[in-house]
Parts: structure tokens; sequence; C-alpha cells
């Protein structure tokens, strides 16, 4: 499982952020009750560091440590017994101003004894993942519980099944897609006019994938290439995201989502990197959605026969049809 360095970054300093902030809090609680009760205050600075203090001063005097210890521990359960009576005396809760961590597995860190990020780092990761989708898809109810059959006919299309039952199988597929993301997953195509719910279930997928705390990348097929132009050609536009960095992110992400593919201005640059994302993607096993309304002739006749063999042979297709979904609510 990667992570997208990018996002990383962002949800660490609100990680870090959030967690400053309760400290902060924590600090101000704790002026709050040493005001109120000083005698609170005097009891925590007699319990940090006495520990070392009394070892010290038993080897140097000859004595047993374990005896000072223990003589130790008894007095500071005396000292933590009047402190709770003097929180609860004052109004307070008797754990008021204690410093206790937040996530139980790595103390608020972040990050493993591995060096891998904790789940509440990635709790923080997926939000802010799930944030910057948003802002091209509409995660917010887009989802497969709200995915409906309403608008698809029960009519056979042609010398195909219905619009519906097509649907049905689709939305299944999709779903169980989803739920089961990982390693071992395929690749997926969909093909279709528009209108008929491709980029729906993209960000069905796009949300339920990234929830579950994988490397998400949407983006519109122009656009990607763009960014491989600008960074073969060293174009640079202040307006624009590191180039290098942004190439690195569609080809190094669990998933890479790629919609719109092939209202692109055709080049042959734009056949090629067609053919490298398509290819590397598969040879490093991360796994892509691409999205179009070309069928696989069209795609062949456009990208070139390799990439389509790659497509054709590495790619579940999942054919899309039936009347314009927009068209119809409009009328």
């Amino acid at each position: 499982m990667s992570q997208d360095p990018k996002i990383m970054s962002a949800a660490l300093s609100r990680f870090q952020a959030d967690r400053d902030a309760r400290r902060n809090a924590l600090e101000a609680r704790r002026r709050e009750v040493y005001r109120r009760a000083p005698r609170v205050e005097m009891i925590d600075r007699e319990l940090t560091g006495t520990a070392a203090r009394v070892i010290a001063a038993a080897f140097q005097q000859g004595g047993d440590p374990d005896a000072a210890l223990k003589d130790l521990e008894k007095r500071n359960l005396a000292l933590q017994r009047e402190r709770s009576e003097l929180l609860v005396g004052a109004g307070f809760p008797y754990d008021y101003i204690d410093e206790t961590p937040q996530c139980p597995i790595c103390s608020d860190r972040g990050w493993r004894k591995d060096d891998t990020p904790c789940r509440c780092l990635m709790a923080y990761y997926t939000r802010e993942q799930n944030r910057r989708l948003s802002k091209i898809l509409d995660l917010g109810n887009q989802s497969f519980d709200t995915f409906s059959f309403d608008w698809y006919s029960p009519e056979p299309w042609g010398n195909y099944c219905s619009p519906l039952e097509n649907m049905e199988s689709i939305r299944e597929i999709c779903g169980n897609y989803a739920h089961t993301f990982g390693p071992r997953s395929g690749n997926l195509l969909f093909t279709g006019a528009p209108g008929l719910g491709k980029t729906f279930l993209s960000a069905c997928i796009a949300r339920e994938v990234s929830d579950h705390g994988f490397s998400v990348v949407y983006d519109t097929a122009a656009h990607i290439f763009q960014q491989f132009e600008s960074g073969k050609f060293g174009r640079e536009n202040p307006y624009e995201e590191d180039p290098d960095r942004e190439i690195n992110r569609y080809l190094n992400c669990d998933l890479l989502i790629m919609d719109d593919v092939g209202t692109e201005m055709l080049t042959s640059f734009v056949q090629a990197t067609f053919y490298r994302i398509v290819n590397d993607r598969l040879i490093n096993r991360k796994k892509t959605l691409l999205s179009t309304n070309l069928d696989t002739r069209d795609l062949a006749a456009r990208y070139g026969e390799a990439a389509a063999s790659r497509i054709q042979g590495e790619y579940q297709i999942l054919r899309f049809f039936g009347e314009d979904i927009r068209i119809l609510k409009r009328g």
C-alpha cells in the first residue's frame, strides 16, 4: 500500500496541528488548576523525576535501591491520592490534567515502531485524499448505496440484454472490486456513451478504495497528458503543480482513475504516453480504471494495437449502454 507524498505531507501537517492543539488545551487546563489549587502543582513537580533522584541517593549512601523504590512507590501513591482529592474538591474530574495519548498504538506520534504510518495518521491521510478527490468528483452523494437503477430501461437493447440488467451486473462487479481492492485486484475499462453512469461509479470506487487507506488519483486524460508533456519538454507554469511530482503520482498510486480517455488532442506523444501509463502500471502491479466513450476498436485505432492488446488482455471491460440519463432527467 503506497501513499502519495504530497497528500501525506498535508495529512501530517493537519495531524500535528490537532495534536499541538490538544497539548495547548491541556496546558491551559493545568494553568487553570494550578491557579485554583496550587498544591496540585507542587505534587506534580514532586512526582516528576523523583525516581532517578531516589535511586541515585540510595547508591551514594550505599543503601538498597529496591527498598528505596518501594518507599518511593508508597510516597507516590499517597501523593496521587492527595492529588485526585484536591482536583475533585476544586470541582475538576480527577484525571482533568492527565496527559493521555489519543492513540494507544503510537502515543500520538503518528508512526509505528517500524516507521510505517499508524492508523490514526492514516485516518488523516484518507480524509485529506477524499477532500482532494471531492474537488473533482462529487463524493458527498455518490456511493454504491445511493446508486439508482430507476433510469435504466428493462427492455432489451438491440441484440443485448436490457440496460437495467446490464447495470445491475456492472454495479455488482464495481462494488466487489471496491470492497475487496488490494494487490491482487485487476484493472477496469469503462466504455460507453456519455450519461450512463461511468463517472458516478468511478466516484463510488474512488471513495471506497480511498477509505480503505489506498492512494487514489483521479484525473482527466487531457490533464494527465498535459502533465507528462510539461515534464518531457520542461514547460513550467507557476499555476500548475510540479510536473515530475505529478507524473510520479500517476505512475505509482495504488489506483489511477483516468477519465475522458479519447477526448484529448491526439499526437504521437499522447499515443506513446498512453502506452507508457498502461504498460508501466501493469508491470509495477498498480491498478488502473480507464473510462472512455470509445469502444475497444476505436481505442486500438487511436492509441495503437500494442496499447489495445495490453488493455484487452489485462483489463475487465465493462460496456455501458442505454439512454443518456442526464437527458432523461431533464425531459
